[in-house]
């Protein structure tokens, strides 16, 4: 019988450590793999935080208004738009609705003509349905120093009937048009002052901060002043220079289908009513 060879105790492979140099080519690969998602999320957190910090120095008077989508001084307690042609067919009973807290729209400049010729194709309906909806409204002339004032300020006033109620009419200049800052100024000259002596109301003038500074400033003090100066905290120019401000060109409105103007005006509700016409 042959006898049962004795089992040799068997010991169990043990694995062979990874070494060092394993070890540290692993990490490597794992930072290269995943240093772009770390990077971005430093990145993203660094720009948050950045932006916070800016808020805290901003001014605590301007502030977004989530459905205007846009920024909005809050040191002005009347607000209103600018429409033309530009903005389309607008519900303005939608416009006259909206209301984010404490910031709602009760005026409205409306493009009437422009140059010699032009007629708004949307100023007859705008005109007629915004004071129906509620809202305090003015024309407005679009200004070509190329052409004659006096011809242009009878042209604005075929088109335009102005009632008790209406803000006092504007001409809106932009630009020289190839003349001279002199000419320009007398072409204007020409345009209000026959404007005022048929209507026996003083226009309001608009243009840009940087038009007004370079070729306006000293020339028309005796008028009110509308001027446009965007995305800002305040506007830079002395209070009683200007009475409106068009401190916006993106705004969006309920019942208006594409971005539009936003302006607040310098005084309070007694001065406002004080602007309109008689």
């Amino acid at each position: 019988m042959p006898v049962a060879k004795p089992k040799r105790n068997v010991k169990s492979k043990k694995s062979k450590p990874i070494s060092t140099k394993w070890k540290l080519l692993f990490l490597f690969v794992m930072l290269v793999l995943l240093s772009p998602l770390y990077y971005g999320y430093v990145l993203r957190g660094f720009a948050s935080t950045w932006r916070w910090i800016k808020d805290i120095g901003q001014d605590p008077n301007y502030r977004t208004y989530t459905d205007f989508k846009i920024k909005i001084p809050k040191a002005y307690t009347i607000h209103g738009i600018d429409v033309s042609y530009y903005q389309g067919k607008i519900n303005w009973t939608k416009v006259k609705a909206m209301e984010d807290d404490d910031v709602k729209i009760s005026f409205a400049f409306i493009k009437a003509t422009e140059g010699i010729s032009l007629v708004d194709p949307y100023f007859q309906r705008n005109w007629r349905e915004a004071p129906k909806a509620g809202l305090v409204c003015g024309a407005y002339h679009f200004f070509r120093p190329k052409s004659d004032g006096k011809t242009q300020a009878k042209f604005f006033l075929q088109v335009v009937s102005i009632e008790k109620g209406d803000l006092p009419p504007v001409v809106d200049i932009e630009g020289l048009d190839g003349v001279s800052s002199l000419k320009m100024r007398a072409e204007l000259s020409d345009f209000l002052n026959y404007v005022e002596m048929k209507t026996k109301i003083r226009p309001i003038i608009y243009t840009g901060l940087k038009f007004y500074e370079d070729y306006l400033s000293g020339n028309f003090d005796n008028y009110t002043f509308w001027v446009a100066h965007y995305y800002q905290p305040k506007l830079r120019l002395d209070k009683s220079s200007w009475r409106f401000w068009q401190h916006s060109d993106k705004g969006r409105v309920n019942g208006i289908n594409h971005v539009v103007d936003f302006n607040v005006f310098n005084g309070d509700s007694l001065t406002f009513e004080k602007m309109r016409i008689p």
